[in-house]
């Protein structure tokens, strides 16, 4: 059973950033499953090439979009990606360093960054960017 299932209510109505989502949310969804089987360790380096693509492009696609249309709050919203990308690479560092048992903070971190950014912090540039005629 996945950790999370894409439901309409997790859309922020812009196409190409649901479509970025739902990779994170498998991203998400395949290390939680390896984890179960006690496999997690296994799958880190794919984890955390996936995540690095995700915070490149996708942040990057974000922010542009925030930054075209002038979203008042871009700043604050650019500072949770900032945040991110800092904590992703502090575990990917730790990683390729050899520390064991990093499955677990990061499947944590990652549900925590799904739940709270991605279904909660970017909703609020969904209507935003919706008026704006982007979806």
């Amino acid at each position: 059973m996945p950790l999370f299932n894409w439901k309409p209510e997790y859309s922020v109505n812009i196409k190409i950033i649901d479509e970025q989502h739902i990779k994170l949310i498998d991203t998400l969804n395949i290390f939680h499953g390896a984890m179960k089987s006690g496999k997690g360790n296994d799958v880190l380096e794919n984890v955390f090439n996936n995540l690095s693509e995700y915070v490149s492009i996708h942040f990057s696609t974000e922010e542009k979009l925030m930054k075209d249309y002038d979203f008042p709050y871009y700043k604050e919203h650019w500072l949770e990606h900032e945040k991110c990308r800092k904590k992703i690479a502090e575990f990917k560092n730790q990683y390729e360093k050899g520390k064991i048992a990093l499955s677990v903070e990061l499947a944590i971190f990652l549900f925590d960054w799904v739940h709270e950014h991605l279904l909660n912090t970017d909703k609020k540039y969904s209507k935003f960017l919706n008026d704006k005629g982007v979806y």
